[in-house]
């Protein structure tokens, strides 16, 4: 799991992000995990290796 974390902003039409906030309170889930998840799987498809900050080089 992660250790430090940095901060990515992004902007999108607010009828957009609210309906993708009830969807993850649906799953009861935050936005933050759910954006995450996609960012992992984004690398994963396209062969990007990374390594959890605080893991070692």
């Amino acid at each position: 799991m992660e250790t430090k974390t940095a901060r990515l902003t992004v902007l999108l039409d607010p009828a957009k992000k609210k309906a993708f906030e009830a969807l993850c309170a649906r799953q009861d889930l935050t936005p933050s995990q759910v954006v995450r998840q996609m960012i992992r799987q984004y690398l994963d498809q396209h062969g990007v290796q990374w390594q959890p900050s605080g893991q070692g080089s």
